[in-house]
């Protein structure tokens, strides 16, 4: 079970075509009067616009936004705030003219509308990186998100496309890394997921057609999502390292970003194999660092560090500052690493691939899937496409070659053919991977006050003889005597009367007469029937451990992975009563060796009983020369309607 906290930043999304029209409305909304425009000169026209829209709410304007939040830049308008007594502040623009708002409205606490013009996504986090004295430190605090964003698809028709392949990539980068985050949930991944393939199909269509509207709605609407997800979790080592790189060096941030992702992917791609196949499928490609930087060499975007201007001499500087402090990151970060990868990034080489056909292979297990479709019990097309899904992604995550699978062809074949009335190996191999107990754990432990199951093994013989009560079932084989007085009572205690047990054990050596071809007929094996107090009793020797059968390749596989094959010391029952589910359990010595180790994981606590040593006659009257070993239980059975209920809840 996937345990994680959810919390959802607290702004108003207004999201469409021409939604910048609504911006007085918006102010107005928020109970606010004098806004400060924020914009920057590229974007004067729609900083005119936007002014012009909020009428007299608009009390200044600065255009003077820079890129990285320098705070001499924040002090200088923060005396147009003062000055003017603004009371919330409008931002017409990327990620600078956001940064701006957010600076001011953390030193002051007043409102924010924002209308992005470019896909960085920064509108939707609670999160400010400044820049001082050459050095950019990042916060997070809720007085950072804006109250309103205004996504007006409008807006971004006129944003160069270099500028737009620059800034999703960018936003790409927040979903990339929220999918390996530490606070990351199924939702964030859904949301951080759907980015990135919404931004993945965007990008090349406003590259073919910048006016596309629905592909600028399909990109804003990615970096919305990315933007979100950044605001929910942390980030990581490529997040660290644009921020080290913008700040020290002064780089573009969004260039710096779309340079070093595929790097900072292939980097912590080892520790992240699965986040890497879900992003690989997002895409439509075969490995995901590979194909983000395919992606970004077919949109013409930059690729490396040398043409955004940093020396290569300043790479180790690079590296140490961005390992001067630790921060979570699912691979563990060293100078030397984080200095190879930069060396990459600078000379912009493409990160190497895994060469796995990973969409050829989605197709395969798609198309294989579909051929259950037609298939008549519907339980059966549950099964076996997941059952396919599951091995294909067995296959490909662990890169199985053609003659590892054919050694596991041979296995299951040799697994086969040691199976006969006598053995069963398939048995044991689902023993002893614990797939036995992984199914009776589903399938039997679903009314809490009954008596748990256990596994039932390969040496269970259908129709075993009827015996009567205080039968000797080890029919005088050599071992130390054991009594069992066994009850069978409901949940609630109550007898079941004529409830039918299967009893079966193995003899002091471990061997069950199966095992023994020159035993004459069932030995240590009985049925027996309960009577009016729910009660039967019958006598036997005390179970020793004993190894499985290791001289087939079930044993093989034991050896090879430093297992011992024994099990600890148990008897078998199985009860079946009229209107109850078929109870399959084993009592365990007490004190026995391999308790914990069991090799078919067959042991539970509440199945442990103390069979203590006794002295003088057994209950029959049977004269003992020794001590004999005392076996006291009651196995509690559900109904039938206890077990649906179960189920059900």
């Amino acid at each position: 079970m996937r345990s994680f906290v959810h919390a959802t930043n607290p702004n108003r999304v207004v999201f469409g075509y021409g939604t910048s029209a609504q911006v007085r409305e918006e102010v107005e909304r928020l109970g606010r009067t004098r806004a400060l425009v924020l914009g920057s000169p590229p974007l004067a026209a729609l900083g005119d616009r936007v002014h012009k829209a909020l009428e007299s709410l608009a009390a200044v304007r600065f255009d003077g936004a820079a890129m990285h939040t320098p705070v001499e830049v924040t002090e200088q308008v923060m005396e147009l705030v003062r000055e003017h007594s603004v009371d919330c502040v409008v931002a017409v623009g990327g990620g600078s003219t956001i940064g701006l708002a957010k600076a001011i409205a953390w030193r002051t606490g007043i409102d924010q509308v924002v209308l992005p013009t470019t896909y960085a996504g920064s509108e939707v986090t609670p999160v400010l990186g400044e820049t001082a004295q050459g050095t950019k430190t990042t916060r997070s605090d809720a007085a950072i998100l804006p109250e309103t964003v205004l996504y007006d698809v409008e807006f971004t028709l006129d944003l160069p496309v270099s500028m737009s392949v620059t800034s999703g990539i960018n936003a790409m980068a927040h979903a990339v890394e929220a999918l390996y985050s530490q606070q990351t949930n199924p939702v964030v991944d859904g949301w951080a997921l759907d980015s990135i393939r919404l931004m993945g199909r965007a990008l090349p269509a406003i590259v073919a057609d910048p006016a596309d509207v629905d592909a600028r709605a399909e990109a804003l609407h990615a970096a919305w999502l990315a933007g979100t997800c950044l605001g929910l979790v942390g980030m990581g080592l490529h997040h660290k390292l644009c921020h080290t790189l913008g700040g020290s060096f002064d780089l573009p941030h969004a260039e710096t970003h779309t340079v070093v992702l595929p790097h900072a992917m292939a980097y912590n791609a080892p520790a992240v194999p699965e986040v890497m196949r879900r992003i690989a499928d997002a895409l439509g490609t075969d490995d995901a660092p590979a194909g983000v930087h395919d992606l970004i060499t077919s949109l013409d975007g930059p690729t490396s560090l040398r043409e955004l201007g940093v020396a290569e001499q300043d790479l180790g500087t690079a590296a140490e500052l961005a390992t001067a402090k630790s921060y979570p990151n699912p691979r563990e970060l060293t100078t030397e690493g984080i200095a190879t990868l930069l060396h990459r990034a600078w000379a912009g080489e493409r990160p190497a691939s895994s060469g796995r056909p990973l969409a050829a292979l989605h197709r395969l297990t798609e198309q294989v899937v579909a051929s259950f479709d037609r298939a008549s019990s519907p339980r059966l097309r549950q099964l076996l496409p997941d059952l396919v899904r599951h091995l294909h992604r067995f296959v490909a995550d662990n890169d199985v070659t053609e003659d590892e699978w054919q050694y596991a062809i041979d296995f299951l074949t040799h697994t086969g053919r040691m199976c006969s009335d006598t053995r069963q190996e398939f048995v044991l191999l689902s023993d002893t991977l614990g797939v036995s107990s992984a199914v009776d754990l589903l399938t039997n432990s679903r009314t809490p006050e009954a008596t748990p199951s256990a596994v039932l093994g390969p040496f269970y013989v259908e129709g075993p003889p009827a015996a009567e009560h205080g039968t000797d079932i080890s029919q005088g084989l050599p071992g130390e005597p054991l009594w069992g007085d066994i009850k069978v009572t409901d949940t609630d205690g109550a007898a079941v009367p004529d409830a039918v047990v299967d009893v079966w054990q193995s003899n002091e050596d471990g061997y069950y007469d199966v095992q023994l071809p020159d035993l004459d007929g069932p030995v240590l094996r009985a049925r027996f029937r309960t009577d009016d107090r729910g009660r039967f009793t019958f006598r036997s020797i005390a179970p020793s451990e004993y190894p499985i059968p290791d001289d087939g390749p079930v044993g093989s596989m034991l050896d090879a992975v430093g297992r011992h094959p024994y099990r600890a010391p148990h008897i078998h029952f199985m009860i079946m009563a009229p209107g109850r589910p078929r109870l399959i359990t084993q009592l365990f010595v007490a004190g026995g060796a391999y308790l914990d180790s069991d090799a078919v994981f067959g042991v539970k606590d509440e199945l442990i009983v103390d069979m203590p040593r006794q002295h003088g006659a057994m209950p029959d009257g049977r004269a003992v020369s020794e001590s004999w070993r005392l076996l006291e239980f009651t196995f509690h059975i559900a109904a039938d309607d206890e077990q649906n209920h179960g189920e059900d809840e």
